[in-house]
């Protein structure tokens, strides 16, 4: 069994990775850590990962443009019907 990872350590992949933009996957391969590990730091510190907040807004952002285009599509079959009716 591996042993066990130090505190210092632990802390400096949360700090590097949620200030200073170091990837979650880099901080892995960097440190010899399973990324499933480092990522349950970063749940169990209650900090948001950029990286997961950027996905989460960038999600938002879709489904807000989805619901537009959805609207546009209604729009214009409703005026395509419309027209055809004459």
């Amino acid at each position: 069994m591996s042993e066990p990872i130090k505190k210092e350590i632990k802390e400096e992949i949360i700090f590097r990775t949620t200030n200073e933009g170091l990837s979650v996957s880099d901080a892995a391969k960097h440190y010899g850590i399973n990324n499933r590990t480092i990522y349950g730091w970063l749940a169990k510190s209650g900090v948001n990962n950029p990286s997961t907040q950027k996905l989460r807004e960038l999600t938002n952002e879709v489904d807000r443009l989805y619901a537009i285009i959805g609207r546009l599509t209604t729009e214009l079959n409703r005026l395509k019907k419309g027209r055809s009716c004459r």
